[in-house]
Formats: C-alpha cells, structure tokens, sequence
C-alpha cells in the first residue's frame, strides 16, 4: 500500500465523527448498514452524515452499494487489513533491522480476522 493511501485513511479517521461511523460500520460486519440506520444509531442528521460517508469512501475505507433504494454502506475490511500491515511492517525489527532471536516475523494483527 502506498504511503499516501496510508494519510488519507488516517486522516479520515482522525475526525471523531467518520470514526464513529467506520467503527459502527466495522460492527455491522460486511453486511452493512442503510445510510439511514447509521444516521440513527449515531444521532446524525442526514447532510453531515452524507458528507462522512464521502469522506470515508474517498479515504477509501467503505464501500457502498445500492441495494432497491437504499445505499448500504460497510466498512472495507481488506483496505483496513492493509493500513495495518504498512503501520506494522517493520514491527519488531528494532533499530538495526534484526528480530529477536528464532523470530521470522512479527504476528502484531495476526488475530484480525473479520
């Protein structure tokens, strides 16, 4: 993953609001939720939370699909996975680089499994 998809999806994240809604997404499981359930659950009215989810989507965090009329919208589990493994890449090298002793790699995330 480039480091730049990297920021986006960190800063998309750093305001308490998209939070908020990655999280919820991220309960839902890959099913989703209408944009009118998290705007309820969340207490948000319908604009702000058109303008996060755009932002998320853009950060490219979640995904949408039309389903009859209604938007549904779920939290990008691979993309997540992915800004995980650039922040943890070099987890546990240390300084010069070298794992600890009988160490191939660093199992940080390993129990992701959504």
């Amino acid at each position: 993953m480039e480091k730049q998809l990297v920021v986006s999806a960190l800063a998309a994240l750093a305001q308490e609001t998209r939070l908020d809604v990655f999280q919820l997404l991220v309960r839902s499981g890959p099913t989703g939720l209408p944009a009118g359930t998290i705007g309820q659950r969340l207490g948000i009215p319908s604009a702000t939370l058109s303008f996060h989810l755009k932002e998320l989507k853009s950060a490219g965090l979640v995904r949408c699909e039309r389903r009859g009329r209604s938007r549904i919208y779920s939290a990008d589990f691979a993309a997540i996975r992915d800004v995980i493994a650039f922040l943890t890449s070099n987890c546990c090298r240390g300084i010069d680089g070298a794992m600890p002793a009988g160490e191939e790699t660093c199992d940080l995330g390993a129990d992701l499994d959504c």
